[in-house]
Formats: structure tokens, C-alpha cells, sequence
């Protein structure tokens, strides 16, 4: 299933500072919402899923 381009929820309004995340032929596809046009970070679902839960349990919190 492909989605379209979503900004992060806590991205600040109209600050430019977001980055985008959609499902895409099996992965999962992050961008800079300021270069739409620019590099797009490719990651299979499982990455992604590990990456996400390690944000959300304060493993990168300082």
C-alpha cells in the first residue's frame, strides 16, 4: 500500500522544519519537507518500526 507524503505531527506549524514519511512499495520513505525534490531516506518497515520505538521510549533523550 502507498500513501501520500504526511508531515509529522509535532512539526511547528509553518516553520519549514518538518520532515515527511510515507509507506512506498513495501518501505517506508522520510524527506525534508523544505527540498521536496531532494534526497529521500529509504527504510525497510522494520528499521523503521525499531527507530520509532526507540524515539518513543527516550532512547535518544540526553
Amino acid at each position: 500500500m502507498n500513501t501520500p507524503w504526511t508531515k509529522a505531527s509535532r512539526s511547528g506549524g509553518n516553520s519549514g522544519e518538518c520532515v515527511e514519511v510515507r509507506r512506498h512499495d513495501g518501505t517506508v520513505q522520510v524527506r525534508d519537507s523544505k527540498d521536496p525534490d531532494g534526497p529521500v531516506l529509504t527504510f525497510p518497515p522494520a528499521e523503521w518500526h525499531a527507530f520509532v520505538h526507540a524515539l518513543t521510549s527516550g532512547e535518544f533523550d540526553r
